[in-house]
């Protein structure tokens, strides 16, 4: 008899706990209804590890996640740690589990179903019956770049700095996840960027364009710019099908989408890494 998968259950701050209580509710009914069980442990992340362990993220979870077949996440954050130095911060743990766990690619489904559609901020006809994914990069980009940081100036002002940097291999594995998920769904993917006024956006289109030479029979590829696209998605949101992106666009954008839905302003999101099949 196989034994159980191992998931880590890290509720996190705020709303995160009470989330994630609500998802294990369906964990049980699997395990009672389905024979589909998980041997569960819980850990601390975000504020909740900072205030009892002063970090955002311990080794120890750390460890533990990376000897767990899944990781079920709430969220972290709240105002009572916006004053905490940057290294200290919640969101510190959260990408932290992101880079070590190389889990590059970040789903967002935004469906809208039918007794939803009033509750969305757009009106019935542009939403009602929307289903589209939103599949950002998830490890690289701005989040992860180096150099950054804040200097002094001689003249006793600050510079602010981060940077934005994507390899070809980075694109490339994004663009694989984009394709196949395109040809189990209706087979459209719009790459999104800036490659007008970016060179990382430059090189996403370049690397994406010949990917799809390579590999893109049966599926339809478009490109569009990053700030074109957020207003597309409160224009005509059917539009989209599969929808492939940086790290900072992908968390901007599909926040915006997630307002399409009628939901609080979040969507459902599974972060997958090389060995995940989509």
């Amino acid at each position: 008899m196989a034994s159980n998968r191992k998931m880590l259950v890290l509720g996190g701050d705020g709303i995160g706990p009470e989330v994630v209580k609500e998802v294990l509710r369906v964990v049980d009914w699997m395990a009672k209804k389905r024979s589909v069980s998980f041997d569960l442990q819980e850990g601390l992340v975000g504020g909740a590890a900072y205030d009892k362990h002063g970090t955002a993220l311990t080794d120890e979870t750390m460890a533990d996640a990376m000897h767990s077949d899944a990781v079920l996440f709430g969220a972290v954050g709240g105002t009572q740690y916006d004053s905490l130095p940057f290294e200290l911060k919640p969101e510190r743990g959260l990408l932290r589990l992101r880079k070590e766990m190389d889990l590059f690619a970040n789903l967002r489904p935004a469906m809208v179903f039918d007794a939803m559609a009033d509750a969305s901020s757009l009106k019935r006809e542009l939403v009602a019956g929307l289903d589209m994914m939103i599949l950002r990069e998830l490890t690289g980009g701005v989040y992860f770049g180096q150099p950054r940081g804040i200097d002094d100036l001689p003249d006793g002002t600050k510079k602010g700095y981060d940077t934005q940097v994507y390899t070809t291999p980075e694109i490339e594995r994004i663009g694989h996840v984009a394709f196949d998920m395109a040809r189990k769904r209706d087979g459209r993917v719009t790459s999104v960027e800036k490659a007008n006024v970016m060179m990382s956006g430059v090189l996403w289109r370049e690397v994406m364009t010949n990917l799809h030479k390579a590999e893109g029979d049966g599926v339809a590829l478009d490109h569009m710019y990053a700030d074109n696209c957020a207003m597309q998605l409160v224009r005509n949101p059917k539009q989209f099908d599969v929808i492939v992106t940086d790290n900072l666009f992908g968390d901007i954008l599909s926040d915006c989408a997630a307002m399409l839905t009628g939901s609080l302003g979040m969507l459902p999101s599974a972060s997958l890494g090389a060995v995940d099949e989509v």
